[in-house]
């Protein structure tokens, strides 16, 4: 064989070897891009779902701050309320003692009521007698 078909030979080979080497990088390429995309595909999947618990999320603040805010009002409501009960409760007590007072005095000016509790007092003392003088029997 001439030295020219050595060539020719040699330059085949090469380009045998060229397209062999573009022909593995273009399916290399396309492998990596194929798991690109992939990766793109779940990437948008998990960010969709992140945006869903993000909306979740923040509605649940949203319900969280208005209860918060509809509690403070009850605890205002309450405190009012209670201030006003304990007003009530004041003037009702006052009230009390001085209708208790009066009575007193009623009590104190009319002779009736003395001699009416003298005689509740010595029925006391008499159902106390027979309670004991029955005890000793039995």
């Amino acid at each position: 064989m001439t030295t020219t078909t050595w060539v020719i030979i040699a330059i085949v080979a090469v380009l045998i070897l060229v397209v062999l080497a573009f022909v593995a990088r273009s399916a290399s390429h396309r492998h990596h891009r194929v798991q690109a995309n992939r990766i793109r595909e779940d990437v948008q999947e998990q960010s969709e779902r992140l945006d869903k618990r993000e909306a979740i999320a923040t509605e649940t603040e949203a319900k969280a701050r208005a209860a918060q805010a509809e509690a403070e009002v009850k605890a205002a409501e309450a405190a009012r309320l209670q201030d006003r009960a304990t007003g009530h409760r004041e003037h009702l007590d006052s009230s009390r003692e001085e209708l208790d007072a009066q009575r007193e005095r009623a009590d104190s000016l009319d002779p009736r009521t003395k001699s009416a509790e003298k005689h509740a007092h010595e029925a006391t003392d008499d159902d106390a007698v027979r309670a004991e003088r029955a005890h000793k029997v039995n």
